[in-house]
C-alpha cells in the first residue's frame, strides 16, 4: 500500500460534474492513494477491501460499527449529498472521534435566494398575471395589483433555523422584515441572539404574511405541521416550501393551497422524481419547481471548495472548519432521503 493516505470517494447520487471536476481529482491524486466509484454506491468488495487503511470516505457509504471497528485509520466521512443518511453509527464514530460532515451550508446560499424569489413571486400574483397576459387579459397599474403586496416591513416566520434560515435572514434584512422562527432544537436566547423572535408553531402559523418552511425531517416531527396547523395561517399568506416535504400533511397543504386559503410556493415533494400522473400536476394557483432551489452550479462549486479545504485540514491533522458537523443524537433521529 502507498504511504500516501487512502481516500475513497463514493459520492453517488452526486456525479463528477457535480463534485469530481478535473481540478479536484488532479489534486486528490497529489494527495492521496484515491479510490473512487461512480453511477451508483460503491460494492460492498470495494469498500471492505479499503477500509484497513482508508483515512476519509467521501459519499453516503453505508458505516454501521463492524465497519468503523475494521476503519482503524478512518478520520472522517463526508457527505456530498448534504443529509444526514441512517446508514452510519453516529455514536460510535463520535466515540472514535471520526469526523461526520455535511456539506449542507454549501447549498443554502442559493436556496436562500430562490425563497426571496418564491416570496416575491407569490406577493405580487406573478404567475397570475403572466397567465392573464397570454389570454390578453391583462390590466395596467395599480389596477393589475390589487392583490398584490410587498416583503417590505411584513412579518416573517421560519419554520427550522438551520443552515438554510441562517442563510435567508440576511437576505431578508434590507426588506426590514419583523422575524420569528420556531425550532424546537434551539434555546430562545440562541434564537434572538441571531436576530429572530422565538415563538411557538402556533403562533408562527397564525401571524405572519410570509412563511418559509425550512426544517429537515426526524422520526420525532414527521408530519408535526398536520391539517389544523396549516388552517392556522392567515388568509392570503405566502407559504414557501423547500426543505423537506414530510415536514407536513401535503395533500392537505395542496389542497388548502389549491382553494386560495394561502398562496404556496412547492419545490420538494414526498415522492421524487413527483408521479406523471399525481394530482396536482395541472393549472394551478400553486408555484411549482421540482426540487431546484439550491440546484446550481454555483452550489456544487461551493461544495467541491468546502469539501477540499477541509480535506486539507484534516490531513495536516487539524479540525475541519468549512462543513457542518453531524451532532451524533440529533444526526440519528434524521429522516433524510
Amino acid at each position: 500500500m502507498t504511504d500516501k493516505p487512502v481516500i475513497i470517494f463514493d459520492p453517488f447520487p452526486r456525479n463528477e460534474e457535480m463534485v469530481f471536476t478535473s481540478d479536484v481529482e488532479k489534486e486528490l491524486k497529489q494527495i492521496s492513494h484515491l479510490v473512487t466509484h461512480f453511477g451508483s454506491r460503491a460494492p460492498d468488495d470495494k469498500i471492505e477491501q479499503n477500509l484497513p487503511e482508508v483515512e476519509i470516505i467521501v459519499g453516503q457509504t453505508s458505516m454501521p460499527k463492524e465497519r468503523l471497528d475494521k476503519a482503524k485509520k478512518l478520520k472522517a466521512i463526508i457527505n456530498v449529498k448534504c443529509n444526514w443518511e441512517p446508514n452510519i453509527d453516529y455514536i460510535e464514530a463520535h466515540k472514535k472521534g471520526i469526523y461526520i460532515l455535511s456539506a449542507a451550508p454549501a447549498m443554502a446560499p442559493a436556496v436562500a435566494e430562490a425563497c426571496i424569489g418564491y416570496a416575491i413571486s407569490l406577493s405580487r400574483r406573478t404567475i397570475q398575471n403572466y397567465n392573464k397576459f397570454l389570454k390578453s387579459e391583462e390590466k395596467y397599474g395599480i389596477k393589475g395589483n390589487q392583490e398584490a403586496y410587498t416583503l417590505f416591513n411584513s412579518n416573517v416566520g421560519l419554520v427550522g433555523f438551520g443552515n438554510l434560515a441562517k442563510s435567508l435572514v440576511p437576505l431578508l434584512k434590507p426588506f426590514k422584515c419583523s422575524i420569528s422562527a420556531y425550532d424546537p432544537w434551539l434555546s430562545n436566547e440562541y434564537l434572538e441572539s441571531q436576530g429572530v423572535k422565538s415563538v411557538s408553531l402556533e403562533k408562527l402559523m397564525s401571524t405572519n404574511q410570509f412563511i418559509f418552511i425550512l426544517a429537515g425531517v426526524t422520526n420525532e416531527n414527521e408530519g408535526f405541521i398536520n391539517k389544523d396547523k396549516l388552517k392556522l395561517i392567515e388568509k392570503d399568506s405566502s407559504v414557501i416550501l423547500v426543505s423537506r416535504a414530510e415536514v407536513l400533511d401535503f395533500d392537505e397543504f395542496i389542497n388548502l393551497a389549491e382553494q386560495n386559503f394561502f398562496r404556496a410556493a412547492v419545490d420538494v415533494f414526498p415522492e421524487e422524481p413527483v408521479p406523471f400522473n399525481a394530482v396536482f400536476r395541472k393549472d394551478s394557483n400553486i408555484l411549482f419547481t421540482s426540487h431546484v432551489a439550491g440546484a446550481m452550479h454555483f452550489s456544487y462549486k461551493n461544495i467541491r471548495d468546502m469539501m477540499m479545504d477541509d480535506i486539507r485540514q484534516i490531513l495536516k491533522g487539524m479540525p475541519p472548519t468549512r462543513l457542518q458537523r453531524a451532532e451524533p443524537h440529533q444526526a440519528m433521529l434524521r429522516r433524510d432521503k
